[in-house]
Parts: C-alpha cells; sequence; structure tokens
C-alpha cells in the first residue's frame, strides 16, 4: 500500500511531478501546456518538413536539395522552379493541409463519442461530402468550384441529418451517432453508385477516379482556399478542444463542471465536419487517416485524451508519407486513397480485435 504525504489544500504538486506546464498570459488566459505533446508535435513538424523536402527532390526529374532550396527561395534555372514551384509544391502542401484537416477532425469526433471507432470515415461525413461532389460532377457538369461547393453542402446536410437521427432525449449518445452514421453511410454508398451507373461513360470515369481519393495534378487553385480554411476552422477548434475533454468525461460529469453540453458538441461537430468537406472537396474521399491518425498521436503523446494539434500533425505527416509511397512503391503510380486504404484497412482490423479483446 502506498502512502500519499498530505499537501496544504489548494497547494499545486512539485514541478518534476506534473506532466504539463501552466502558463499565465497577463493573468486573464491560464494554458496548459504538457510536454510531451510540445515535444511530439515538435517531432511530427521536423518530419514533416524532411518528408516534404525528399518528396521535392524525387521524381522523373531529380533535383538536388540545394537546388529545391534555391527554387522555393525564388532562385535557381526555370525548369527547376517549374518543377517545383508548379507541380510539386502545390501537391505536397495539399496533402499536408488535407492530412491535417482529417486529422484534426478525426481527434473531434473520436473525442466526442469517446470510441477509436467514431471517424468521419466510419459515421458517413466524408460519403456525404463525396455524395455533394458526385451530384455536381454527374447531373450538373460543374466546374471544379461547383465540385468543391458541392462537397461543402453534402458534408453538411449529412452532418445535420446523422446528428437530427441521433438526437435523443436532449442529447446525442456517441453510440448512437456511430450507428446512424453506419447507416447512413451505406445508403449514401449506394446512391453515389446508382449515380454511376446513370452517368454517361466519360463522367463515371472521372467520378471513380475522384472517389479514389488523389493528390494527381492538384495546383495552387486547391492550396489557398484550403488554406484559408484551414487558418478559420483549425484555430476555433483548438479553443473548443477544452470542452472536447470535458465532453470525454460523459456528459453528466460535464454538464456539473459548467459545461454548455449540446451546444459545445453541436459546436464541434459542424467544425469539424467543415473540416472534413474542405478536405474532400481538394483531394477526394481520403479514407483512413481520420480514423488513425488521433488514435497514433495519442499514444505517441500519452495524453489522457485525444489531442487536435497532435493528431492534426500526424495526419499532416501521414499524407505525404501516403503520397510518396504511391508513387514509388510500385511501378505504376496509384491514388494516394489507395495506399491510405490499405494501410488504414490493416490499423482497423488491429483496432477492432483490440476492441473485441477488451469486451471479453
Amino acid at each position: 500500500m502506498t502512502v500519499l504525504s498530505p499537501r496544504r489544500a489548494g497547494a499545486a504538486p512539485p514541478a518534476a511531478a506534473r506532466p504539463f506546464r501552466v502558463l499565465r498570459l497577463a493573468d486573464l488566459v491560464t494554458v496548459r501546456v504538457r510536454i510531451r505533446s510540445v515535444v511530439v508535435c515538435v517531432a511530427l513538424l521536423a518530419a514533416v518538413t524532411c518528408t516534404g523536402l525528399y518528396t521535392l527532390t524525387t521524381g522523373d526529374y531529380r533535383i538536388p536539395v540545394g537546388d529545391v532550396v534555391r527554387a522555393l527561395l525564388g532562385g535557381g534555372d526555370q525548369a527547376t522552379r517549374f518543377v517545383v514551384d508548379e507541380l510539386r509544391l502545390p501537391r505536397l502542401l495539399t496533402g499536408i493541409l488535407v492530412g491535417g484537416a482529417l486529422g484534426a477532425s478525426g481527434a473531434v469526433f473520436q473525442s466526442i463519442t469517446r470510441n477509436p471507432l467514431g471517424s468521419p470515415d466510419v459515421i458517413g461525413f466524408g460519403t456525404g461530402s463525396a455524395t455533394g461532389a458526385v451530384i455536381a460532377l454527374v447531373l450538373a457538369h460543374g466546374s471544379p468550384l461547383a465540385v468543391s461547393a458541392g462537397a461543402v453542402a453534402g458534408g453538411l446536410l449529412t452532418a445535420t441529418a446523422v446528428y437530427l437521427l441521433a438526437f435523443r432525449r436532449r442529447s446525442v449518445q456517441g453510440f448512437r451517432l456511430i450507428l446512424v452514421g453506419i447507416g447512413v453511410t451505406g445508403m449514401l454508398t449506394a446512391f453515389n453508385q446508382w449515380l454511376l451507373t446513370r452517368a454517361s461513360l466519360n463522367d463515371a470515369v472521372t467520378v471513380q477516379v475522384w472517389l479514389t481519393g488523389s493528390l494527381n495534378g492538384r495546383g495552387w487553385s486547391q492550396v489557398v482556399p484550403l488554406a484559408v480554411a484551414m487558418a478559420v476552422l483549425l484555430p476555433l477548434v483548438l479553443l473548443l478542444n477544452r470542452g472536447g475533454d470535458l465532453l470525454e468525461m460523459g456528459d453528466d460529469s460535464a454538464h456539473a463542471l459548467g459545461l454548455a453540453v449540446e451546444r459545445t458538441r453541436l459546436l464541434m461537430v459542424l467544425i469539424a465536419v467543415a473540416l472534413v468537406a474542405v478536405a474532400t472537396a481538394s483531394a477526394g474521399p481520403i479514407t483512413f487517416v481520420a480514423l488513425a491518425a488521433p488514435q497514433v498521436a495519442r499514444r505517441l503523446t500519452r495524453a489522457p485524451g485525444v489531442g487536435i494539434g497532435a493528431a492534426a500533425a500526424m495526419g499532416a505527416l501521414m499524407m505525404p508519407v501516403s503520397d510518396l509511397a504511391a508513387q514509388r512503391a510500385l511501378s505504376s503510380e496509384l491514388p494516394v486513397g489507395v495506399a491510405t486504404g490499405a494501410v488504414g484497412g490493416i490499423y482497423l482490423v488491429f483496432l477492432l480485435s483490440r476492441q473485441w479483446r477488451r469486451g471479453r
């Protein structure tokens, strides 16, 4: 038996015993910073930088690292600047931003549902965004801007439907959200397949490639809107992160601590759905990143909750690594969605087996 020495009421534990630091900003805002989480995030961002530099140097036209750096700074010859600035850099940045958006969104949904399977892939919000984009492609023959708008609208409408169907007794339970989302995902997937049967051959090929999830041909027209959306949405979801930590304790405990449970949950769902929608609009429905990134980040940080910042950093690393593997692993270049689906499927089986063993 361990005997704890009494401590004066209100006294903080010694600094060496705390896994976090408390920062006070002008005596108005108190921020709790976990040292290990900060170290993990810095390491992940460093890995993203190294992966990005390696990606910019490789390909059919190999470029030394020094020439890549000079091209990024505006120097070097014209051919190198064209390959780096117009072909490879937009694709890389799109992958990083999409991965960050999916990682943050997955962390929010897993926090709300208190379930590692509570990801936009499973709940159906990514499928809803894909449905909106497919409608814009097949029925309206829309421009890329119309496809993006359709993806955002589809994701928001799907989120509204799932939320309302899961709403019961003035609250939304995590398991109901997942079950309703699985059902909606099946219905939307069937609807997407039906649309493919009604489309022309050219439209069907375009939609099928888009539904796979790819970074091929991505340019600055995808990077700029995605970066603006991330600059707005990511700080908002980080501000609501404390509410997500309280929600993981249960609705009754969160309400007892003064949290407006349903309002906080609704705001977090809306922001997370917006993150999924803009990511899907930019690269198509990328599977399993939102599912795996938060859980891998949680195991690295060893934090009690799902850290949104660490999950976003992990997603930002997983996407360019998966894209690099899809381009270089085989003789033919594959869409990044194939690589994330293959790795994510293995991870999903592992996660389900762990859940099954715990339930026995």
